[in-house]
């Protein structure tokens, strides 16, 4: 005799049964978190782009660099290498060492466009949400079901809409797309007591950019303080190669590698109150080592930037022995003379962010392993909130507002202007507009120094840059109109020129084999503003 399904009595079950749904229901909530990271990085990115608020500098820049890895050359780009006179055939790779970014060239065989940069970038920005949510629920092993699932799900959300992402992925494309999640793997990795995993980010991140093995060599240190009691001799192996070929890479790629590509020594040396050089700095620092704290505070920006980091993540990561790791990336900033830096209007938070976000987790972790569940409670929500407002502020609430997503009236006409140069031309255009033409045209950034080139775009009834002052762009329309370019557009300040003369345009130039690089000088009306950059 067979019992009804509703007298049966109820299915006791396992421990086994229910872990395996807690995995599964884990998991669908980590692709949940993952996509929308994913949607709102790049929705930030494609609203810049349709708005075309993105220029040749930088994401053109980077379009040219990698389509030249994708066609299986060097990453050379004539927006940078002529406007800043570097001789012919000068590769990115002197610029900053981002051999890393060769693994973005099978983007370009789906697709040739520039986008394709911001599809990258929010992917890897969101490829750091399961390795969040592996660190977070590490540091809250011993926590029960519930408890872990929403510290995965808040340290998820804080992470993938972070503040600093947002306005990384309003700034178009740059190398911390790679060095984000690379620096997530390398505290997983080492947090799982995987030690080639972590030494594969450590040697990524070295080839993401020249700078970051001062991070990695860090973290060799913060490794070797943590195992100074322990038995794992890997470990310490581990943490010696990191805490010494850190430094050692860096110093080997800017040293000699940069130079051996084309750069020059010294070129990105910002630190003229410290001394001309890093060799004379040392010196003034070590016979005057307040000279670090007057140039730490020779601008209210400076600890300004400092306040928001520490305002924005509830000073949790000071916590963590993790948050040393960021040490040389803000002491790069902070002793820096180039109010670049400074700002949080710009992608350089990004390089941060893992790292701040890491080590707050560590803190609440070991916070919550003592029995403190109340203040873990209280500050992982404060920190969350202030995270999330800033979020919202800086990066969200410009997906909502209707003409953020709309192009300004002459930004709107280079973009029509732009459909009139055929494909293969060479032209000199806007830095707003070049982005528009990497893909089809041999294009260099004006600058107000003649090209000799087919085709001039620009606008020339606001300045943009890199002009100086606000009536040099006029003044270089009318000198190519007297000097054989004819006007074929002319609509909301932008012209379109194109060259019909046959005599060579009076101090027409291109850089040479001995040519001398420089560096911007940046106008003193411009780029100050702690949030507006």
């Amino acid at each position: 005799m067979t019992t009804s399904p509703a007298l049966q009595p109820p299915v006791a079950h396992s421990a086994t049964d229910r872990t395996s749904g807690f995995r599964l229901t884990r998991r669908r909530r980590t692709v949940l978190f993952t996509v929308l990271s994913f949607a709102v990085c790049l929705a930030l990115g494609v609203q810049q782009w349709t708005s075309l608020q993105l220029g040749g500098f930088d994401l053109g820049i980077f379009d040219q660099g990698v389509r030249g890895y994708a066609h299986f050359g060097l990453p050379v780009s004539t927006l940078k290498s002529v406007h800043h006179e570097f001789p012919p055939g000068f590769s990115l790779l002197g610029d900053h060492f981002s051999p890393v970014l060769a693994l973005l060239a099978p983007l370009y065989w789906v697709w040739d466009d520039p986008r394709m940069l911001l599809v990258g970038q929010a992917a890897l920005f969101a490829a750091g949400v399961p390795l969040v949510r592996r660190i977070a629920s590490r540091a809250f092993a011993g926590a029960d079901a519930r408890v872990r699932t929403r510290v995965l799900d808040g340290a998820a959300l804080v992470y993938g809409l972070g503040w600093p992402l947002l306005i990384s992925s309003r700034s178009g494309f740059h190398e911390v797309g790679f060095a984000v999640p690379l620096f997530l793997l390398l505290f997983e990795r080492a947090g799982a007591r995987r030690w080639a995993g972590a030494a594969l980010a450590a040697l990524l991140l070295c080839a993401t950019k020249e700078d970051l093995g001062l991070a990695v060599g860090m973290f060799g240190a913060v490794l070797l303080w943590r195992e100074r009691g322990g038995t794992d001799r890997w470990a310490k192996v581990l943490g010696w190669a990191l805490l010494v070929g850190g430094p050692l890479a860096s110093a080997v790629e800017i040293g000699w590698l940069i130079p051996a590509m084309g750069g020059v020594p010294g070129y990105y040396w910002n630190y003229g109150q410290l001394g001309a050089d890093g060799g004379q700095a040392l010196r003034h620092v070590l016979g005057d080592p307040w000279l670090l704290v007057e140039s730490a505070f020779s601008s209210p920006l400076k600890p300004m930037l400092l306040g928001w980091l520490l305002l924005t993540t509830a000073a949790l990561p000071l916590r963590s022995a993790t948050s040393l790791v960021a040490l040389p990336l803000l002491a790069e900033r902070i002793l820096s003379d180039n109010p670049n830096h400074w700002s949080i209007a710009r992608h350089y938070d990004a390089f941060l962010w893992p790292i701040l976000v890491t080590a707050a987790i560590e803190t609440l972790g070991v916070l919550w392993a003592r029995g403190h569940f109340r203040q873990v409670r209280r500050l992982g929500a404060t920190a969350a909130v202030l995270s999330l407002a800033a979020s919202a502020a800086l990066g969200v609430y410009h997906l909502a507002v209707p003409y953020e997503w709309q192009p300004k009236p002459s930004t709107a006409a280079l973009a029509r202007a732009a459909k009139l140069i055929p494909d293969g031309a060479t032209v000199e255009a806007d830095n707003q507009v070049a982005p528009r033409l990497t893909n089809r045209t041999q294009v260099m950034l004006a600058d107000g120094t003649p090209r000799g080139q087919e085709y001039v775009i620009l606008r020339y009834t606001q300045r943009a840059f890199p002009f100086q002052r606000d009536p040099e762009q006029a003044e270089y329309r009318a000198f190519l109109l007297a000097h054989g370019y004819q006007e074929l557009f002319d609509q909301d300040g932008v012209t379109l020129l194109r060259h019909t003369g046959t005599d060579p345009v009076p101090g027409a130039h291109l850089p040479g084999p001995g040519s001398t690089p420089y560096q911007e000088i940046i106008p003193p009306d411009v780029g100050h503003d702690f949030f507006l950059g």
